[in-house]
């Protein structure tokens, strides 16, 4: 009797094995941002998505019309609560379970709601308060899913890189000593428990675009093959700068005693545009980078990092749209795989199974190199008078005498126009900030332009 068991137990086994590979596999999903006047309706954006041959999608919120469209189709599904939210529910479980009951309930399981985020970046956040209320928040939203019997959504938090306070050599990795004891632990204790997934947002486009002497484009491009980098402490060798941020994250969680913490890449990609002043940001390198990340991540026997050897890294490429109103840089507002038309930026499998042969010859990297002459930030023609004028006060009440010229008797007061001054008082306010981080955007109000307004 024992014996005839054995074929079943083993066929079961196998059963289980597949079952959880084809959950944690290294199928591609994409970020389906909503931050856009311009986006198509949530049912030919899912069109969109299976069209781009994604298998996961994750949405910032937990918009109705979103899971609704998505009901019944094959796509794996991460939700969020949103940031203004989160001190709210750490302190109140009715609240988090009102929030479970109206957001999850009304379509899982016939949408595939697999994971549950709390926020988004909150460490990054200038608000500590919110902080140290996170983890308690994740905890009862993990109560509230099995208060109504869900018990195969994981629940996580998306972090930025901005966690780690060393993060080279990736040996070095080290939490930031603000949160590490006081929120990080507490939060590996909860992803450790619940079987969850360390969510990390990885861009190799900030690190080379802020130091692109000492760091090779093609590094970051998954693109090198003369470049390495061994790891003097652990004696690692990386291929490409991607590995080298992932390692640093799994260093640092194993120096808090948690070594084997699965890790999710919750946004990767590269702008395919940007501002004057933004290296690298073009349609060239975009397509390069995500090619090749994908490729990373869909390889048949998988690839993971030199920490991490064959492990599975799942993933959501960022993003689905160029968003028209997302705030900052141009970057921020041209990450998308498709125009707001449905059209590609360029073309891309997620499948990773397209050869690099098949794919249209893409146009040439013009901006690689940080442009060499002036650049002025100018009041936008058309914005709003109100707001102007209210980022023209803001900007001239920085800095060291930045609006004088501008004032009654200064030699740039006339013409006297609110664009004319606001253009003045937005390129003096850049130019003195600029390397501090100041960007030329206030509130979408400026735009920045190589030709001399003077002239």
């Amino acid at each position: 009797m024992q014996l005839a068991l054995v074929p079943l137990l083993i066929l079961l086994f196998c059963f289980i094995i597949s079952i959880s590979s084809a959950e944690f596999s290294g199928k591609v999903g994409v970020n389906y941002g909503q931050l856009g006047n311009n986006l198509p309706s949530p049912s030919e954006s899912v069109k969109l998505i299976q069209t781009l041959k994604a298998k996961r999608v994750k949405i910032y919120d937990a918009n109705p019309k979103i899971l609704k469209a998505l009901q019944n189709t094959d796509l794996q599904v991460s939700i969020m609560v949103p940031n203004e939210l989160i001190n709210n529910i750490s302190s109140n479980q009715t609240l988090a379970d009102q929030w479970v009951h109206a957001n999850v309930v009304p379509f899982y399981p016939h949408t595939l709601i697999r994971y549950l985020l709390v926020g988004n970046e909150i460490l990054s956040a200038p608000d500590k308060s919110i902080w140290f209320n996170l983890v308690p928040a994740m905890r009862k939203i993990k109560h509230a899913l099995k208060t109504h019997g869900i018990t195969k959504v994981k629940v996580g938090t998306p972090l930025a890189m901005d966690v780690l306070e060393s993060s080279f050599p990736p040996s070095n990795g080290t939490f930031r000593s603000d949160i590490s004891g006081s929120v990080i632990k507490p939060m590996l204790k909860f992803l450790f428990k619940t079987k969850s997934f360390f969510f990390v947002d990885v861009y190799t486009y900030f690190p080379w675009s802020s130091d692109p002497t000492n760091i090779d484009l093609g590094y970051a491009l998954l693109e090198s093959t003369n470049v390495t980098y061994t790891d003097p402490v652990s004696g690692l060798t990386y291929h490409n700068l991607f590995d080298q941020m992932v390692d640093a994250l799994i260093f640092a969680m194993k120096r808090l005693g948690y070594p084997d913490i699965r890790v999710w890449i919750a946004e990767t990609g590269w702008p395919s545009g940007g501002d004057y002043d933004q290296i690298g940001a073009n349609i060239h390198n975009a397509a390069i980078y995500n090619r090749n990340v994908i490729k990373k991540f869909t390889a048949k026997s998988p690839v993971g990092t030199p920490a991490r050897p064959g492990v599975v890294l799942p993933s959501f490429i960022f993003a689905l749209y160029n968003e028209n109103t997302k705030p900052g840089p141009s970057t921020e507002r041209n990450f998308g795989l498709l125009y707001p038309n449905g059209s590609n930026v360029y073309e891309i499998d997620l499948t990773g199974k397209t050869p690099e042969s098949e794919f249209k010859a893409l146009p040439p990297a013009t901006n690689n190199k940080p442009y060499p002459g002036p650049i002025w930030c100018l009041a936008k023609k058309g914005a709003n008078k109100t707001a102007v004028a209210e980022a023209l006060s803001y900007a001239c009440s920085q800095g060291n005498k930045t609006c004088d010229p501008i004032q009654p008797g200064g030699k740039c007061f006339k013409p006297n126009s609110l664009a004319q001054h606001a253009s003045y008082a937005f390129s003096a306010y850049w130019a003195q900030f600029r390397k501090a981080g100041g960007s030329c955007n206030f509130g979408g109000l400026a735009i920045q332009t190589i030709e001399d307004p003077s002239e």
